[in-house]
């Protein structure tokens, strides 16, 4: 059994208004890892995600790039304690 990890990431560029939340969701849904997504005021995105290694690694690297629309500058990442999230939601 994989370990359970968490990861918060925080997403810069062209990132608000091209589906990037839902697409996340989605994405984050077919792999199976838990978590949210959010929009800032600073018009960057934040999510969360929580899960198996390779599913919550998985993840970070969609982030990377996001849905077609999106245009990511930067991506930066932090490992945190794991909350025994269930399910993935939009916030």
């Amino acid at each position: 059994m994989s370990e359970i990890v968490r990861k918060r990431v925080v997403v810069s560029g062209v990132v608000q208004g091209v589906w990037f939340r839902a697409s996340t969701a989605e994405e984050a849904r077919e792999v199976g890892v838990h978590g949210w997504v959010r929009n800032r005021p600073d018009g960057t995105v934040e999510a969360a995600f929580e899960g198996p290694e390779g599913g919550v690694d998985r993840m970070v690297d969609w982030i990377g790039h996001g849905p077609e629309r999106a245009r990511v500058e930067h991506v930066d990442v932090t490992s945190e304690k794991p909350e025994g999230l269930r399910g993935f939601e939009v916030r």
